[in-house]
C-alpha cells in the first residue's frame, strides 16, 4: 500500500537521526528536516512517498544551504512489480550519486514491525570515474561505422551497426554472386571477420549450402529490402574510398 502522506515518514526519519545524536527539526526555512550535531554541518532531508522528478530538484536546490542532503523515500512493504522503485532501484543510486544526494528508503511498516529507515547511499561529491572498456567499445564502435546511418530516436527498424553494416556488405555479394566460398567473401568485401559473420549469422541472413560456402536465405533478401538505403550508402563511401586510394599511389 505504501505511506499515504509526506507526514508519515517524519517520524521514522526524525527517530533515524535522533539515534545517531542528531538534534533534529521539521520544517526550518522551507526544508522537511533539519539535524544537526554539534558544531557539524546541518544535514537537510527531503521526505516524499515516492520517487520523483520534484523531489530530485528539491534536493539540487538545498545543496546550496548543505554538502549533507537526503532524499528519504516511502518504500511500499511489497512494492509492485511494475513501480519506478522496483525497476529503476539501480538508475536512482546512480543519479543521486551523481548528483551528491544521499538516499534513504523508509520501509512501510508490516507484520507489527515499526517503519524500517534504510541507508542507501551517503551525500558525497561526486568524482566521475569513466569505464574503460565501454568507453573502448564505444569508440570502437564510432570508428567502425561507416557514415551515419541512423536518425536519433528511431524505431522503426533496428539499429545500424558497424557489424550490421559488415553483414549487409557480405548479404549485398551473395545476392549479386550466388552461393560463394567464405573466403572468397571475406576478400571480395576486404572484410577481416566476414567468415566469423557468416558462421555466426547473427541476424538468420546466411544459409550455409556446403562446408564453406553460403548464400543468402530469405531473411537476407528482406533485410536488403529493408536497409536499401544504407546500402546505398555503403556502395558510394566504399567508392569514394577506393578513389582515395587510387589518388594517394
Amino acid at each position: 500500500m505504501g505511506f499515504a502522506k509526506e507526514e508519515d515518514l517524519y517520524a521514522p526519519v526524525k527517530a533515524f537521526f535522533e539515534g545517531q545524536g542528531y538534534v533534529v527539526k521539521a520544517e526550518v526555512r522551507g526544508c522537511d528536516l533539519v539535524a544537526r550535531r554539534g558544531a557539524e554541518p546541518p544535514v537537510i532531508v527531503e521526505l516524499k512517498t515516492g520517487f520523483t522528478l520534484p523531489l530530485v530538484l528539491q534536493g539540487i536546490d538545498r545543496l546550496a544551504l548543505s554538502e549533507h542532503v537526503y532524499l528519504a523515500v516511502g518504500v511500499a512493504a511489497a512494492p509492485a512489480r511494475g513501480s519506478l522503485w522496483r525497476r529503476e532501484r539501480r538508475g536512482i543510486l546512480k543519479l543521486c550519486r551523481r548528483l551528491g544526494l544521499g538516499l534513504l528508503a523508509v520501509h512501510e511498516a508490516s507484520g507489527g514491525k515499526d517503519p524500517l529507515v534504510e541507508p542507501l547511499l551517503d551525500p558525497l561529491p561526486y568524482r566521475p570515474r569513466p569505464n574503460r572498456k565501454r568507453q573502448g567499445l564505444l569508440l570502437k564502435e564510432f570508428a567502425h561505422r561507416i557514415g551515419d546511418p541512423n536518425t536519433g530516436g528511431q524505431t522503426r527498424r533496428p539499429i545500424v551497426t558497424a557489424y550490421r553494416q559488415a553483414a549487409l556488405s557480405c548479404a549485398v555479394l551473395l545476392q549479386e554472386n550466388g552461393p560463394t566460398k567464405a573466403a572468397a567473401v571475406a576478400e571480395a568485401t576486404a572484410l577481416a571477420t566476414a567468415q566469423r559473420i557468416l558462421q555466426r549469422d547473427v541476424y538468420g541472413w546466411f544459409q550455409r549450402v556446403d562446408r564453406g560456402i553460403y548464400a543468402l536465405s530469405p531473411k537476407g533478401e528482406e533485410a536488403l529490402a529493408l536497409y536499401a538505403d544504407v546500402v546505398t550508402s555503403l556502395s558510394e563511401h566504399r567508392s569514394l574510398d577506393r578513389t582515395a586510394k587510387a589518388s594517394a599511389r
